[in-house]
């Protein structure tokens, strides 16, 4: 990737010549769930191509936004994960996710879908001034793929995989959850109708609070 500059002494013109090129927020979005393996970027950026991910990877290694990393055993594989630098990205992509989600409409012909932007669009949902004071982890099961979102005093984490234990946990399809984050449906409605189903024997109190945030935004 040839080296470009807008050449401003401003702040903003100095964060688009890092992260300005075409793919590479989508790129930070993907790393925010946890590190991931090459093949596992490539199938969460349909369209980008083997070289032109390798170019923006590597831009991004020089600027300190990402490294390389290898998962632990058993799995042994080498990843990229988000630097510090890279997760104080997150509330950029969040601020973009609740944007966008006034702009996304319904689907188009040929749109591309995938679990992890679901879960991506349910993170923006939350405030972190509703969780102050609040340690719940939520797992949502999204088309079939395991994601969680750990809130801990207002500070909102969202990861890949299962949680451990936690203290509510739902399930739907990803149209679904997009509809929740874009307002078309309230969590009520998407309960009610069966878009969306919780388990039963879970904190009933803990699922409200769940849902209430879910429809914070709406």
């Amino acid at each position: 990737m040839g080296k470009r500059s807008y050449d401003q002494h401003c702040t903003v013109a100095r964060a688009l010549d890092v992260v300005g090129e075409r793919w590479t927020l989508l790129l930070v979005r993907e790393l925010l769930t946890g590190p991931k393996r090459f093949k596992d970027l490539l199938g969460g950026l349909p369209g980008i191509g083997t070289n032109l991910l390798a170019a923006r990877l590597k831009a991004l290694e020089e600027h300190g936004v990402l490294r390389r990393g290898t998962l632990p055993p058993p799995a042994g594989s080498g990843v990229y994960e988000l630097t510090e630098l890279g997760r104080a990205l997150e509330p950029v992509i969040v601020a973009l996710s609740r944007w966008g989600s006034r702009l996304a409409g319904e689907p188009r012909d040929g749109d591309e879908r995938r679990p992890a932007w679901a879960a991506m669009a349910l993170r923006s949902l939350f405030e972190p001034g509703a969780a102050v004071g609040l340690r719940e982890t939520y797992e949502f099961r999204i088309d079939g793929e395991a994601f969680h979102l750990r809130i801990d005093d207002g500070v909102v984490e969202a990861r890949q995989g299962p949680a451990e234990a936690p203290d509510v946990a739902v399930s739907g399809e990803a149209r679904t959850f997009l509809d929740l984050a874009a307002g078309r449906l309230t969590p009520e409605e998407a309960l009610k109708y069966g878009k969306i189903q919780a388990r039963d024997e879970q904190d009933t109190e803990a699922r409200n609070r769940c849902l209430k945030m879910l429809g914070s935004a709406m």
